[in-house]
């Protein structure tokens, strides 16, 4: 999955990278063997090949089942053998084809392949130990079918094998009676099998991984492949008589050479040409630890786990001493013992929901709520669940039970599974069992809030932000939509590694330094955008940049908001917009600088939830530009991004129906000025 971002003027968090794995012996391979490219190929880039051609080489495990007695016509041993193995050897040219787009392909090899073994040794009518082996080989013809998966490096295959025997000689073996070690041993008899099946017509299915030799900027590129197949014994009878039959596994390695198609390269020594630009913005990255002041919206629900009206272990329960204790600013006193998220300030204020509820409760007497049940078994099992909450909060909390009233629902009042919805349902349904936490009590409620469907009042935390998004790199293609179909990064440090970002098809992307750097505190880097037009040709700009690891330091304060959404839903909750311009927007300090992020849940397709993302962080962006511009103010300047369903990116995973929920977010970044 591609990272994503929608920027107005940075941009935001990245994707993947991976290194050249070319090695130096391979090099002298190339060079010994007349493949390697000349040394246009540092400025030159290369289609990947469609077409491979190499060799296979790997061993056969055949494992002999059945029985077997006469060999031939002139021999018949006393005694039937029966189950064996051995190792043979398997060597074959290969061609390949491998689709650029579907990731499907084809595959052919045909070569020697043996399927010789030794049968279990067994005792002769004389008390002897007999042996007998077999060295059947075979002439195969093995067409596949490939896919590739995501049209990447691992890939499996399945296809018929049709073998002709070329060789099917035995050697049988009578050992010494142990009663009468002085008798003179038997000669070893030798000949050929008879009845043997000239054709054999029987299947195979494997896996194996291409491993690149050596980059595209080279036209011969090389694979090594290593694979293993099975090949059962259906249609694998050596002979046309008794009952032997052989099952065999392969394991082994090919090598593949293709020559790639030149890809049209407009070298550009500038920064900018009339259709595209490429700039790089590394921030000094002062050391800096910025505290944060984060106010975190309570989501009104309590999710049950399917089949049960118990409220889950998830959920932080405590008794009544500790419900004396309970502040609602400092929930990481009573934290989670399985934390299912990786962001566990906010998970632990979440699961303190019904003891932040209960206190809250406590301490304002003539307050009342509504707990509504929703279970897709009906209205009945969801009033069990919404009794059960009822009766945790009056036992701990010594509400009485008149203040709360239940009721039980069969869907909630904004459900997530719509009519005729066929995709993801799991998902969506576990989403709606759930409790609803309904109020008309203002000491319960967000400010400028009345009515039971409002929101709950958010818990102000503070903590320390890490690698906050200004420490960013950020890569700008300028015009990279109108004239690109994609780009790419590569970014070479003073010691001549390369780190491979991309592709990419927005115009604004970030990097971390962690990402770039790893442990390293800075560095130099020689930076290469490669754009690839619409018309097929392909673009390569320059830049350098040094780049330093952001790193804690003096104290400095930010604030930070979350803006909730219903599932899909591209506009705010309609709580919000008032909440943003006159709870939010008075708090921003002159000077300062707004990052807005918007993210999505799983649920969908990727391209919608980017795209819903982005229409959702606009929305915030929109609400507050106007109350600023309303109040007279042009001092605040804004970063907006759209980060969709990333995973890597997302504030919350994406396994439980809460984290989803608050995946449907907008988070609002407010940094105020250096002092």
């Amino acid at each position: 999955m591609n990272f994503k971002t929608n920027i107005l003027e940075t941009s935001c968090p990245a994707r993947f990278s991976f290194i050249n794995p070319v090695k130096s012996f391979i090099l002298s391979f190339f060079i010994l063997t007349g493949l390697f490219s000349s040394v246009e190929a540092q400025i030159n880039l290369y289609e990947k090949p469609t077409w491979w051609f190499g060799a296979a080489a790997g061993a056969n495990v055949n494992y002999y089942r059945g029985s077997t007695q006469q060999l031939n016509a002139s021999f018949t041993p006393p005694v039937a053998f029966h189950d064996g193995k051995g190792v043979g050897l398997y060597l074959a040219p290969l061609i390949e084809y491998h689709s650029p787009v579907s990731g499907w392909g084809i595959m052919f090899q045909a070569g020697f392949d043996s399927r010789k073994s030794t049968f279990d040794q067994v005792i002769s009518d004389c008390n002897c130990p007999a042996d007998l082996s077999a060295n059947l080989s075979y002439i195969s013809v093995e067409p596949s079918i490939r896919y590739a998966p995501g049209n990447g490096n691992f890939y499996i295959y399945a296809g018929p094998r049709l073998a002709f025997n070329r060789d099917k000689a035995f050697t049988y073996k009578l050992g010494i009676n142990p009663a009468f070690p002085l008798q003179e041993p038997t000669p070893d008899v030798t000949g050929d099998l008879n009845n043997v099946n000239k054709t054999l017509i029987s299947a195979q299915i494997g896996a194996g991984l291409d491993i690149p030799l050596n980059s595209r900027n080279h036209q011969t590129q090389a694979i090594l492949s290593p694979f293993v197949s099975f090949q059962p014994y259906f249609g694998q009878s050596p002979r046309s008589v008794e009952t032997w039959n052989i099952t065999t596994l392969r394991a082994g390695a090919a090598l593949k050479f293709g020559r790639g198609k030149l890809i049209p390269v407009i070298i550009t020594d500038g920064m900018k040409d009339d259709d595209v630009s490429f700039t790089v913005n590394s921030p000094k990255n002062i050391p800096t630890e910025r505290t944060v002041s984060e106010t975190f919206p309570l989501r009104n629900y309590i999710f049950f786990d399917l089949g049960s009206t118990e409220i889950p272990e998830r959920y932080i329960l405590i008794n009544k001493d500790q419900a004396k204790d309970f502040k609602e600013d400092q929930p990481g006193v009573f934290s989670p013992k399985k934390l299912s998220g990786r962001s566990e300030r906010e998970m632990s204020v979440y699961y303190n929901l019904l003891n932040i509820l209960g206190d809250r409760m406590y301490k304002n007497p003539s307050s009342t709520i509504t707990f509504v049940g929703s279970s897709e078994k009906g209205p009945v099992d969801g009033k069990k669940m919404a009794a059960s909450v009822r009766k945790y909060i009056s036992g701990v909390f010594s509400i009485d039970t008149s203040r709360i009233r239940i009721e039980g629902n069969t869907k909630p009042k904004i459900a997530s599974e719509q009519p005729g919805g066929t995709l993801e349902l799991d998902l969506l349904r576990a989403g709606d069992r759930r409790v609803s936490i309904e109020s008309t009590s203002p000491a319960l409620l967000m400010e400028f809030e009345n009515g039971k469907n409002s929101f709950l009042k958010p818990v102000m935390i503070r903590a320390t932000q890490n690698a906050p998004l200004d420490s960013y790199v950020s890569f700008n293609v300028d015009g990279a939509k109108n004239n690109l179909t994609s780009w790419s990064l590569e970014l070479k440090d003073q010691k001549g590694n390369t780190q491979y970002f991309g592709p990419y098809t927005q115009e604004n992307m970030v990097l971390s330094g962690k990402t770039i750097l790893g442990d390293q505190p800075q560095g130099d880097y020689k930076i290469t955008m490669k754009g690839t037009k619409k018309d097929g040709t392909t673009i390569q700009k320059y830049a350098t940049s040094h780049i330093v690891l952001w790193t804690p330091g003096k104290d400095e304060a930010g604030m930070r908001f979350s803006v909730l959404y219903e599932f899909n839903d591209p506009k705010a909750i309609n709580i919000y917009e008032k909440y943003l311009a006159d709870v939010l927007t008075p708090k921003i300090p002159v000077g300062s600088k707004v990052y807005i992020h918007g993210y999505t849940d799983i649920i969908g397709n990727e391209t919608n939830n980017y795209n819903l993302s982005v229409a959702r962080a606009h929305d915030v962006h929109k609400i507050i530009q106007n109350s600023l511009i309303k109040a007279g103010r042009k001092d605040v300047t804004f970063a907006v991004y759209g980060f969709g369903e990333d995973s890597i990116l997302t504030p919350f995973d994406n396994t439980l129906p809460e984290e989803r929920f608050y995946n449907r977010t907008v988070i609002i970044d407010i940094v105020p000025p250096s002092k």
